[in-house]
């Protein structure tokens, strides 16, 4: 039985409502879980574990700043234990880009990052407009509307595929 330790980011709280798939489906296997937020900035170095797994949100077509700074802080213990790594964006949700190889959003983020995942993902995300505040509910309802995606103001629309979330679970816990 191994510890993993599921770390993240969020923007909007969808990033997390994963690690918790990801949870359930690694616990399912016989392992324990830990989910830490990135923004907490945990000392990896007072935390047990065996496995660790990173997810990360984007906006704006950028993970969050912590994302990077905890990898660049924390590379050499990331590269020895088996490790992964997950991207959850929007434009995931169409069909050519919605693999770790086709996923423009992680891809740059790999080549900005001085670590190689061992196993990565990459979900699509949700977006909920009536949460959002004016400015971003704008900009997003903008960017979906050049990407031919949902735009009323109303809606929320969650476009994660979780038979992928648990699948990647399970590779998780066969580390």
């Amino acid at each position: 039985m191994a510890k993993v330790l599921i770390l993240y980011s969020t923007t909007d709280g969808h990033t997390v409502e994963i690690c918790s798939r990801l949870q359930l489906v690694i616990e399912g296997s016989g392992d324990t879980t830990e989910i830490i937020d990135l923004k907490s900035e945990p000392d990896l170095a007072s935390l047990a574990f065996d496995k660790i797994v990173i997810g990360a949100s984007i906006r704006y077509g950028k993970h969050q700043r912590v994302v990077y700074d905890f990898i660049k802080a924390n590379r050499a213990t990331l590269e020895a234990h088996p490790n992964a790594l997950f991207s959850v964006n929007v434009v995931a949700r169409k069909p050519e880009k919605n693999t770790p190889e086709t996923n423009p959003y992680l891809q740059k983020f790999l080549k900005q990052i001085d670590w190689q995942p061992q196993n990565l993902g990459v979900f699509a995300g949700k977006i909920a407009y009536p949460d959002l505040g004016a400015f971003d509910r704008t900009m997003i309802r903008f960017i979906l509307w050049m990407g031919k995606g949902p735009t009323d103001p109303t809606g929320t629309y969650e476009f994660t595929d979780w038979d992928k979330v648990e699948e990647f679970g399970r590779t998780v816990a066969a580390l």
